[in-house]
C-alpha cells in the first residue's frame, strides 16, 4: 500500500505544478520604446523633407534652372543664326522672354525691306514665361549703354558681344553671361551694376 501511495504522489506532483507554470509571465512584446518612436518620427521627418525638396525645391535651384534653360537657348540661337544666316533677337519684360527673328533683305532688294517676326512655329523659341516670382533683372552689353528695353541680337556674320543677362528669384542671382567667343556660362550670386561688370570683365 505504501508503494501505491507514493506512485500516486509522483504522479500527481506534475499536475500541481502545471497551473503555477501557466502563470508565469510571458516575455513578448507589448509595445515600442521611446527610443523605437523616436526613430520612426525621425524617418518620417526626413522623407517629409527629401519629398518637399523634390516637389518644391528651393529658389536657388528653381533659380539656377531656369538660368540653365536660357544660356543654352541663347547659345542656340547664336548657332541657328550662323547655321541660316538670318539674325535672332532675344526681348525679355521681366517675367519673360521671346525670340525674333529677320524676315526679308536688310538693304531691301531680295523678298522686301527687314522687318523682325516673332518666332512662333518652334517649340524651343517660343515665348516664356518664368515661374512667379522670377524675373530677369538686368540685361548689360559690352561697350553698350544700358537701355531700358532687354534686347539681344545674334548676327549671322561678324564678332560677338560679351553680355551678361540677370536673373533673379527672392533673394537669390544668377547671371547667365556670355565671352566674346561665344562661350556661355551660368554664374552664381552676380547682380546687376558692378558684379555684372565684373562678370564681363572675368570672360575676356
Amino acid at each position: 500500500m505504501t508503494s501505491k501511495r507514493s506512485n500516486v504522489k509522483c504522479a500527481c506532483t506534475p499536475s500541481r505544478l502545471t497551473p503555477h507554470a501557466s502563470r508565469r509571465p510571458r516575455r513578448g512584446r507589448q509595445g515600442f520604446t521611446l527610443i523605437e518612436v523616436l526613430v520612426v518620427l525621425l524617418i518620417m521627418g526626413l522623407l517629409v523633407g527629401l519629398v518637399s525638396a523634390i516637389v518644391r525645391p528651393d529658389d536657388r535651384g528653381l533659380l539656377r534652372l531656369e538660368a540653365e534653360r536660357l544660356a543654352q537657348l541663347l547659345d542656340l540661337a547664336a548657332t541657328e543664326s550662323r547655321l541660316t544666316g538670318k539674325s535672332i533677337a532675344w526681348t525679355a519684360d521681366g517675367p519673360g522672354y521671346r525670340f525674333w527673328q529677320m524676315i526679308g533683305d536688310a538693304r531691301g532688294i531680295e523678298n522686301g525691306p527687314a522687318q523682325w517676326s516673332e518666332i512662333r512655329g518652334s517649340d524651343l523659341f517660343r515665348a516664356r514665361t518664368l515661374p512667379q516670382g522670377m524675373m530677369i533683372s538686368g540685361l548689360q552689353i559690352e561697350n553698350l549703354p544700358a537701355r531700358g528695353v532687354m534686347r539681344l541680337e545674334f548676327a549671322p556674320y561678324g564678332g560677338t558681344l560679351a553680355f551678361a543677362v540677370d536673373l533673379s528669384l527672392g533673394a537669390a542671382r544668377y547671371t547667365v553671361a556670355a565671352s566674346p567667343v561665344g562661350e556661355v556660362r551660368v554664374l552664381p550670386g552676380a547682380g546687376k551694376s558692378r558684379e555684372t561688370n565684373d562678370s564681363l570683365l572675368a570672360l575676356r
